[in-house]
């Protein structure tokens, strides 16, 4: 599932994900400057290189943010200088940086700045009331922020983790506030909630028609909304009302996003379905020097090409910043019920038939022009797939494309690929696409998919990470950002162990040992960007773009992973974040 944003170019890109308590940034040209020096070297602990020809080493050796020597102490001492800076690992565990397959930087400063709706364990969003008491608390400790925009805005609610097992309501939004425009948005970002003031104010009312590929819910017996939102009406509510929100407003947010991105030991960030405006945002700030970390933009195909004409497209980072190839989004997100399947939901949302299988966010035709025209201009295309019918059109298009411009490393991307079946596994070996995979589901909605959304049948292969190995493919595991927290090492952990939040393992022969999830979230993720030549891996040559950890996710219980704490974070040699 991906968070999508309102689909036009003036739309204000906002995100979300948790506060940095217990954690020290190092930001700005300055700051950053006074850690990593010239030349270090790391030793004193386990170092993973994620290289096959050399898995482990007793030392590291950096210069001017490049690794020149990985292997003995002796070997790095030769290669710096025996004045080097010494960063003694005190039996922590260095690493390569993380690189994210699919997220949304620019979205994950909202939890920070608005309204944490999560429910446990990233938040307290566990029934309705706790929804209005946690917004009541927000607007209390903002009254400024609330009367200079006239929006209050809370991120991550859901449904299938609320005690009532339902979406809030308008009436229920009401209760919080019946002037302040209130919009809910669910931790798929694919639907939402608005009171009453915030339809009004977007010019949502009885009469207003469904948009294609979207629904306002309406109350029973009539054609009043109320106020949960499917796909492409909520991204016209969020249109409507994020325009509110100034420049310096989604500058602090894309630095926040970037910020919390570094905390969880991620040294490149990617920011999916990007508009022209997000994409000129971080440029300005990559300008600045005011970025930590890399991000890697793909703008929407479907509305924001014009910003693919302009020099921020390029292989190389400037300021730490470039425009990689495009998005497109084919469907919607399975724990909602939007993503479109071949067979029925096992339970199918309230007010639909036995028979209801989703629905496409793309018109067929869309999907074949955006891939004809990716491929016409070797654009790399990522492309938001969940349920298995929009596999197929993601397959059928690639083919045709592949038929009329010949084969080529183009590198197209499935990104999420929930549902995808075992034959079309076959097919994207033989069309070179790359499975991004969202194994993270396993713990957060694991039990819902066994019960609510698949059946225990076909839940047991959502994101089949070890089918794809067994097939001689390598695929990369996300987060999807602020759908989740950036977590990397509950990204490791579901990867690994496929645990459910009730405990169940679901689909065990699916699951894949720590190397190969750990190559997943480093070498693997940055090849599937074109570049495994520079990062994902220590080895001589590479950028020094590190990470450091408490533990050692090799050799610690399986079932702790997601417990292993991020300590530092380095990018080309500086570190940008530490622990406190």
């Amino acid at each position: 599932m991906t968070l999508l944003a309102p689909p036009t170019n003036r739309r204000n890109l906002l995100a979300g994900a948790g506060a940095l308590a217990g954690a020290t940034l190092i930001g700005g040209r300055s700051a950053m400057a006074q850690s990593g020096g010239t030349s270090m070297i790391f030793t004193g602990g386990p170092i993973l290189t994620i290289d096959d020809a050399t898995p482990t080493a007793e030392a590291m050796a950096v210069r001017n943010g490049v690794i020149v020597a990985v292997g003995s102490l002796d070997a790095a001492r030769a290669a710096v200088g025996r004045n080097a800076q010494v960063v003694n690992l005190d039996g922590r565990t260095l690493l390569p940086g993380f690189f994210d397959p699919h997220g949304h930087v620019s979205m994950v400063g909202l939890q920070a700045r608005y309204a944490n709706l999560l429910p446990a364990p990233d938040g307290q969003g566990d029934d309705i009331p706790a929804l209005q008491g946690i917004t009541r608390d927000w607007m209390n400790a903002h009254e400024q922020l609330v009367r200079d925009t006239q929006l209050v805005i809370g991120f991550g609610y859901d449904d299938s983790q609320l005690k009532e097992h339902r979406h809030p309501t308008r009436t229920e939004l009401d209760a919080i506030s019946d002037s302040v425009p209130i919009l809910f948005m669910h931790q798929s970002g694919h639907l939402g909630v608005a009171n009453s003031a915030a339809l009004e104010a977007a010019g949502i009312s009885a009469s207003t028609p469904n948009p294609d590929g979207g629904a306002f819910r309406r109350e029973e017996g009539s054609q009043e909304p109320n106020g949960v939102m499917e796909e492409t009406a909520l991204f016209a509510v969020m249109g409507a009302l994020f325009t509110r929100l100034d420049l310096q407003a989604n500058l602090e947010m894309i630095r926040e996003g970037a910020r919390f991105y570094s905390s969880f030991g991620y040294t490149t960030a990617q920011d999916g379905r990007s508009s022209t405006d997000t994409c000129r945002m971080m440029a300005m700030l990559a300008e600045r020097g005011e970025l930590p970390i890399d991000i890697l933009s793909f703008p929407d195909i479907l509305t924001s090409t014009d910003v693919m004409a302009t020099p921020l497209y390029r292989k190389n980072y400037v300021g730490k910043y470039r425009i990689g190839g495009v998005k497109l989004t084919i469907d919607g997100s399975p724990q909602g019920k939007t993503a479109w399947l071949s067979q029925p939901y096992y339970i199918p949302p309230e007010g639909k038939p036995a028979s209801y299988r989703g629905y496409p966010a793309a018109t067929e035709q869309q999907v074949l022009d955006a891939v004809e025209l990716a491929f016409k201009n070797d654009w790399q295309i990522e492309v938001h797939a969940n349920g298995d019918a929009a596999i197929d059109l993601l397959i059928g298009a690639v083919r045709d494309a592949t038929r009329r411009h010949g084969a080529k490393d183009r590198r197209p991307v499935l990104i999420h690929g929930q549902t995808v079946r075992m034959d079309q596994l076959d097919d994207l070996k033989t069309l070179g696409i790359v499975p991004s995979l969202f194994p993270m589901h396993t713990f957060y909605w694991g039990d819902f998919h066994r019960d609510s959304v698949l059946g225990p049948r076909r839940a047991e292969f959502i994101s089949p990470c070890a089918s794809v190995v067994r097939r001689g493919m390598r695929f990369t595991s996300h987060h999807d950002a602020p759908v989740a927290n950036p977590d990397a090492m509950r990204v490791l952990s579901a990867t690994v162990t496929r645990r459910t939040r009730s405990g169940d393992i679901l689909g065990p022969d699916e699951c894949v040992p720590v190397e190969v999830a750990l190559k997943a979230m480093t070498l693997w993720a940055a090849w599937q960007h074109y570049e495994d030549a520079r990062k994902g891996s220590l080895a001589v040559g590479k950028l020094a773009d590190l990470t450091l950890l408490g533990d050692n996710p090799m050799t610690v219980d399986p079932g702790k992973l997601a417990d292993i704490k991020v300590q530092s974070t380095y990018k080309e040699g500086r570190e940008v974040w530490r622990r406190s």
